[in-house]
Formats: structure tokens, C-alpha cells, sequence
């Protein structure tokens, strides 16, 4: 399945924590910092969860992609690899 939506359309807090919510696994890379986390097992407070979704505005952070039930979001050259090869 493939969903795409454009970057003109702001995604906030309420979206952004209902699409983690249905995925397995978050990685989000802020500069050389990459977070993994297991969001079956071990899943985080809302707060911390939109801490490292979402940007200064409030809005979704960019890029992010969901990659089966991996969401990546922001981008790291070390990430990328590890999810594409």
C-alpha cells in the first residue's frame, strides 16, 4: 500500500502521534543523533513520542516516510542505509 501526502499539507501532533501509533518501529535522526525505538514493546509517553516527530512549528517533521511498519522520520545518511541497503 502506498499513501502519499503532499508537503503542503501540515500534519500536527494528533495525526503524526495516530500514524506512530500504528507502525512497530520509529527511527528519527536529529542531526548525527538516531533514536530507535520499539514502539510494540516499549512504547513512549505522547509527549516524548512528539518530541521526535514533530518540528519547531508543531508540525510533522521532515522528511518522514513509513517504510512497511517502520516510520523514519528526518534524515541520516547511516538510517537511510541501515532501512534501503
Amino acid at each position: 500500500m502506498r499513501d502519499t501526502v503532499p508537503s503542503s499539507r501540515k500534519l500536527g501532533r494528533t495525526e503524526a502521534l495516530a500514524m506512530a501509533r500504528q507502525a512497530h518501529r520509529l527511527v528519527a535522526a536529529k542531526g548525527k543523533k538516531i533514536t530507535t525505538i520499539d514502539l510494540r514493546t516499549a512504547p513512549p509517553a505522547d509527549d516524548v513520542l512528539a518530541g521526535l516527530l514533530l518540528g519547531p512549528t508543531g508540525n510533522l517533521r521532515a522528511p518522514t516516510m513509513r517504510v512497511g511498519q517502520t516510520i523514519l522520520v528526518g534524515y541520516n545518511d547511516q538510517a537511510f542505509t541501515e532501512i534501503f541497503g
